[in-house]
């Protein structure tokens, strides 16, 4: 399982390799749960992390295909040995072949302007509050797509965390289903380090942290302390699983 910190500069990129984050992904919190950094900070990410790091970057809740093609077409990384996974959210679109002409437009766009990268596309559990589709459906159409992934988060960051949307048996069933299908099941939400035992053991392959990384919440900036304890709890949560 791998821990994915997000970061907004290559400071925090930095703070989250030193602390052993497997995943850095580039992301703005103050423009919500995806909130795409500028096309200059993420050149600034990238370039202090390592090529066989796995990098990843939010796009954010984008309604048309031409927001999404613009939004992919600003992405100029070099290739890495490593993947680029580029995460894409529907927030405030309701409708399933709106999402899907979405997601299709995604794929082209990556197709010709980034060979090699690695679509999630992202479903919240609080799907309602956001006028989102409800995470089984996101899937469905994610695998009908192509998608490499899903990533199952909390679209308003109010405190309230991922198990508080969602219980544990619905959770594990969802992974189960993505995972089934052949997609990457990866999980986010105002995840507090005191629920990792409990996240781990539903085997997600992706865990994915901001506030709990950082000194000061969400809005704070990320601490390698904080990304170190993170880290060993997930291993020693795994460990215990192999028991």
């Amino acid at each position: 399982m791998r821990l994915l910190v997000s970061v907004r500069s290559a400071e925090e990129a930095a703070a989250a390799l030193e602390g052993g984050a497997d995943v850095i992904d580039a992301k703005e919190p103050g423009l919500g749960a995806l909130g795409a950094v500028s096309p200059a900070v993420l050149l600034e990410i990238a370039d202090c992390v390592p090529t066989g790091v796995p990098l990843s970057l939010a796009l954010g809740d984008l309604g048309s295909p031409a927001a999404v093609r613009r939004a992919i077409t600003q992405v100029a990384l070099a290739r890495r040995k490593a993947p680029i996974y580029l995460k894409l959210g529907f927030g405030q679109v309701d409708s399933p072949s709106e999402v899907a002409r979405l997601l299709k437009s995604a794929v082209l766009a990556m197709g010709s302007s980034l060979p090699g990268g690695l679509l999630i596309a992202a479903a919240y559990a609080d799907h309602t509050r956001a006028g989102a589709l409800p995470p089984a459906v996101i899937s469905s159409l994610a695998v009908e797509a192509g998608a490499a992934g899903v990533l199952l988060d909390t679209a308003v960051k109010d405190g309230r965390g991922l198990l508080e949307w969602l219980p544990r048996p619905a959770l594990g069933q969802w992974i189960s289903e993505v995972r089934g299908a052949g997609l990457l099941a990866a999980l986010a939400g105002s995840l507090a380090i005191e629920v990792i035992p409990l996240v781990v053991s539903l085997r997600p392959d992706i865990l994915g942290v901001r506030g709990a990384a950082c000194d000061g919440g969400r809005e704070g900036r990320v601490s390698p302390s904080r990304v170190r304890r993170l880290k060993a709890r997930v291993a020693t949560s795994e460990a215990s699983l192999a028991i």
